[in-house]
């Protein structure tokens, strides 16, 4: 199955941010949202990065003034994408290989969604409940 599966079910809902807000507007997104990501949109509509909640914790490390710094200067700037078409199994890989959580979900050069690690699993799991339930009418008819 593919990513865009996951987007059908989810929703296309993008929470993002400018990079030049500060990382105590981030985190107040972040904890309204109940979200783990943002990405950073610059003023072209292109994604200039994604901040997640580590790159706020590694910030922090500096002080509590790190609150008022940008977004840019602590955002994820290489931001590994994602297709419509990808498999679920090609995007898990990659989140667990690069270690990180989130992957947006591009198709023509324009944004059109976000997959986390949360999705992926929700997704993997009602696969694998589908499969083991056929499986079991497939033994109780056979």
């Amino acid at each position: 199955m593919s990513v865009q599966h996951i987007l059908a079910h989810k929703g296309e809902v993008i929470e993002a941010i400018g990079p030049d807000s500060t990382l105590s507007e981030a985190i107040l997104r972040l904890a309204s949202k109940r979200i783990g990501a943002l990405l950073v949109i610059d003023a072209l509509g292109s994604v200039a990065g994604i901040l997640s909640e580590r790159d706020i914790v590694r910030a922090l490390v500096a002080g509590p003034n790190a609150l008022l710094d940008s977004v840019r200067d602590h955002m994820t700037h290489n931001v590994i994408t994602c297709t419509p078409t990808a498999s679920v199994g090609d995007v898990m890989d990659v989140m667990t290989r690069g270690r990180f959580r989130h992957v947006p979900v591009v198709e023509a050069g324009e944004l059109i969604g976000i997959v986390s690690i949360g999705d992926v699993v929700k997704y993997r799991l009602a696969e694998i409940e589908a499969e083991k339930s056929a499986m079991l009418a497939y033994i109780a008819t056979g």
